[in-house]
């Protein structure tokens, strides 16, 4: 799971050495030559380069997380609502903080393959997100969609799931463009107890702030 980052000047400070500094490698002790760029290093990203978490195939069980999450307590599967045949679950790699997945509790990849019931809650629990994410968050605007198959980007491509991203004026800035890094104001556990307390019902369970479903 990714954590904060300490924000972008903090991660400045900390990986860049100055020239002489104490307990620091001076340039011209090491190969290479100075091209007048920075490095933002971000180690962190490795699990999800090297595939940390992705299915060995693509059937259907344990090995699937989409398949795995719902058998999990939702603070540990990071889900953040349950429908009958749909659920809400945090995106463990967001493109900004608040990002979740609409996914199928069933194992199917094509969405013309999806039932009724299914397309009907994957909407519904997609426009709830939306509703959700305004009220906690107050994002400017959202990303849908789906990537079908491996060739249109779909990182698990056997289970189905929708991505809602809420999006903010200025949040592709220089990290994500340059540095292809995010900085992320808050862990996910965190993020998800907030949109679970403010998801409709939740406030008759005690839990929270109850929002309209209907917006």
């Amino acid at each position: 799971m990714s954590t904060t980052d300490p924000g972008a000047g903090a991660a400045h400070d900390d990986v860049v050495a100055s020239p002489g500094a104490a307990g620091t490698e001076q340039p011209g002790d090491l190969a290479g030559v100075p091209d007048g760029f920075e490095r933002l290093w971000t180690p962190h990203r490795m699990a999800y380069i090297g595939g940390q978490d992705k299915p060995a195939d693509a059937h259907a069980g344990p090995g699937c997380p989409f398949c795995r999450i719902p058998s999990l307590p939702d603070e540990d599967g990071l889900v953040v609502a349950r429908g009958e045949v749909a659920y809400v679950v945090m995106n463990l790699y967001p493109y900004n903080s608040g990002h979740v997945l609409v996914c199928p509790y069933r194992h199917v990849a094509d969405y013309t393959d999806l039932t009724d019931a299914e397309v009907a809650e994957v909407a519904a629990l997609t426009q709830t997100a939306m509703r959700v994410l305004r009220a906690v968050s107050g994002p400017h605007g959202f990303n849908l969609g789906m990537n079908q198959g491996d060739v249109a980007g779909a990182g698990i491509a056997a289970h189905l799931h929708q991505h809602v991203v809420p999006r903010w004026g200025g949040d592709s800035n220089f990290l994500p463009i340059v540095g292809r890094s995010r900085a992320l104001p808050e862990l996910l556990g965190d993020t998800r107890a907030r949109l679970a307390a403010a998801w409709p019902g939740a406030q008759a369970d005690g839990t929270g702030d109850d929002v309209d479903a209907k917006g």
